[in-house]
């Protein structure tokens, strides 16, 4: 089973908008729950998962940040090996826990960071994004996107070595926008920034790349 949590991310969507553009086969594996964290708190959904997809940011949207009982699942999964699938800003989905942020790769910081860190940014503007300059496998299976304009996710916090995928160029600087980190179990933690609005959250080679990337890390977790 692969168990989706999302918060309405401002009344935008993304999540529910991705989850129903998913190919149908990913879609009848995948529980999806939108500002709801009772299963993600109170059930063991980790004891038949095999991925974790997340689209949400701790305590915004008039959610409560994910507690003791979420962190102790959302720990349990990682460290028997699972993986997992960040979409948009859930770098900073668990940024309450201090573990969390350290694993992430590339994290989306909030003002007052509990680590001193300066803030991250999101210009708003059309952009592109290509296929960075790297040797990794997923790269070469993934669609260069040119999108409408969205937040553009950047000044990112590098937390730890990781693979960067897609990256955009824009009047501000060249920025990472896939990026794949390796959590200290062994499960991989992938990166997809782009989306926030509903023209990029249901653009075809978006929905593609999600998908692209699902099988990838179902295959892995194999």
């Amino acid at each position: 089973m692969i168990y989706f949590f999302a918060d309405d991310h401002y009344g935008a969507h993304p999540g529910r908008v991705i989850f129903e553009h998913l190919p149908e086969e990913l879609k009848r594996r995948t529980a999806f729950y939108e500002n709801d964290w009772n299963v993600l708190e109170h059930m063991d959904w980790d004891r038949d998962c095999e991925l974790l997809i997340l689209n949400m940011i701790g305590d915004t949207c008039g959610q409560p940040h994910p507690g003791a009982e979420a962190e102790k699942r959302v720990r349990r999964y990682l460290e028997r090996g699972g993986s997992a699938l960040l979409l948009h800003g859930s770098s900073a989905a668990f940024w309450m826990w201090n573990w969390w942020r350290p694993l992430v790769g590339e994290r989306w910081v909030r003002p007052n960071d509990p680590d001193g860190m300066p803030a991250s940014t999101h210009p708003k503007k059309p952009y592109f994004v290509k296929r960075s300059v790297t040797r990794h496998a997923l790269a070469r299976e993934l669609r260069e996107m040119d999108l409408p304009e969205d937040e553009i996710y950047t000044n990112l916090e590098n937390t730890c070595p990781c693979m960067r995928l897609m990256e955009t160029q824009i009047e501000e600087g060249t920025f990472v926008q896939c990026c794949e980190a390796l959590a200290p179990w062994g499960g991989k933690l992938v990166s997809f920034i782009p989306g926030h609005y509903p023209q990029v959250t249901s653009h075809p080679d978006v929905t593609a790349n999600i998908a692209t990337i699902v099988n990838y890390l179902l295959e892995k977790g194999k």
